[in-house]
């Protein structure tokens, strides 16, 4: 395991914690903030970024929080394949580490939720409309913004600047509720396969009260488009930079 695995885990739990229980906030029974919306949501997850992102930097990883963005870093050629492996096991763990704390958190909420729909959502994605090849492109499209944006975030021409200095969290944080806002109607905007597949294995382990299934056969969505739309997206981004004399 590379040393930044701890940070990574500690960071991705710190996420999925915030921006999976902002989700059950919203949609749990006799939730305080019940019906509050998806811009409460959004909002939500995009400061769930930032606190995670913060925690794993303090620790000393890097902050990627999400395997999308270590496979991008890989195809860059700014990752290596031993630490991409640790970092994604680490993304993994926390995610299903954080969303089992969400779950202990809302412990009397899922009960009373008479929606098995609702419950599943407070730990993993569905389609708005259930369309394999649309979900896909909703996927890839979302998660190549997010790489595509955070690689601008992250380079020395920003602005006449070094990496944002010590903005870019907060405007990794604020791109993601951006993404949310603008693209996430038709899948939830996963954009992150940690994200949604370690909850999704918390809901199928855990013994959540009211719960249904785990749509498994959507499981490979939100896996599958984030990776491809990471990889995609380093790739154009590369591109642009050479093209155009960035340094990166």
């Amino acid at each position: 395991m590379p040393s930044t695995a701890l940070g990574e885990f500690v960071g991705t739990l710190v996420l999925i914690l915030l921006g999976n229980g902002v989700v059950a906030g919203v949609l749990l029974e006799k939730s305080k903030a019940n019906g509050a919306g998806w811009i409460v949501i959004t909002a939500g997850w995009g400061i769930a970024v930032l606190c995670g992102v913060l925690v794993a930097l303090a620790l000393g990883a890097p902050g990627e929080l999400n395997p999308a963005v270590t496979f991008a870093n890989v195809v860059a050629g700014t990752r290596s394949v031993p630490d991409a492996l640790g970092h994604v096991a680490a993304h993994m763990a926390g995610a299903i580490a954080g969303a089992t704390l969400v779950w202990l958190h809302y412990l009397p909420h899922w009960a009373i939720t008479r929606d098995p729909g609702a419950i599943h959502a407070c730990f993993c994605t569905a389609p708005a409309i259930r369309r394999t090849t649309s979900n896909l492109i909703s996927e890839i499209i979302g998660t190549m913004v997010l790489v595509l944006v955070a690689s601008a975030i992250g380079t020395t021409g920003v602005a006449g600047a070094t990496p944002a200095t010590n903005l870019g969290p907060a405007l990794v944080g604020a791109l993601v509720w951006g993404i949310g806002l603008s693209l996430g109607g038709p899948t939830g905007y996963a954009i992150n396969p940690a994200r949604d597949l370690g909850p999704r294995i918390a809901h199928a382990i855990l013994p959540i009260a009211g719960k249904g299934g785990n749509d498994w056969t959507y499981a490979w969505i939100p896996v599958v488009g984030p990776l491809v739309g990471g990889a995609l997206a380093a790739l154009l981004w590369s591109a642009l930079s050479a093209a155009n004399g960035v340094p990166t």
